[in-house]
């Protein structure tokens, strides 16, 4: 079976220096190696390319045979690491808390142990004839977090 941590020391030596970091990295029994980067500013398949010749530079398929894929977390997929949520400073997202309200907002703020999102609020100020609507902060514990993503 491949060395997972081997995999991953192989994988942050082949990003080091770069504003790339790792999103997953996954081994099954049967030696497929699923390989998930994000960066802060973009990724082209060039640099998952080169990313698969070094791992298959350290990993000899004559010693133990594996299915390698290396690829970009995507648009669509569940921020899974703190990198995601700051990437994403600024930009709409989605998000599902583990007691099942879904709301959209702006991420506003990404601390150790929480992150805000502004989400358009019907407000009534005192005296008013209509509510309006405004941004209202929302923090949201990580580990309350069943979904979070990017709204496109």
């Amino acid at each position: 079976m491949i060395d997972k941590e081997k995999l991953v020391k192989t994988v942050e030596e082949a990003i080091a220096g770069t504003d790339m970091f790792i999103v997953d990295i996954k081994v099954s029994k049967n030696n497929e190696i699923v390989v998930e980067i994000d960066s802060m500013s973009s990724l082209d398949i060039d640099t998952c390319v080169a990313i698969s010749h070094r791992i298959e530079a350290e990993f000899d398929r004559d010693v133990e045979d594996y299915q390698l894929e290396v690829g970009s977390a995507g648009l669509t997929a569940p921020f899974t690491v703190k990198q995601q949520y700051l990437k994403n400073v600024g930009n709409e997202v989605e998000v599902v808390t583990r007691d099942g309200r879904k709301f959209y907002g702006t991420l506003t703020e990404v601390a150790d142990e929480t992150f805000t999102v502004e989400v358009p609020t019907k407000v009534k100020h005192e005296g008013a004839k209509r509510p309006v609507i405004e941004p209202v902060a929302t923090t949201v514990e990580y580990s309350n977090a069943k979904l979070v993503r990017y709204k496109f």
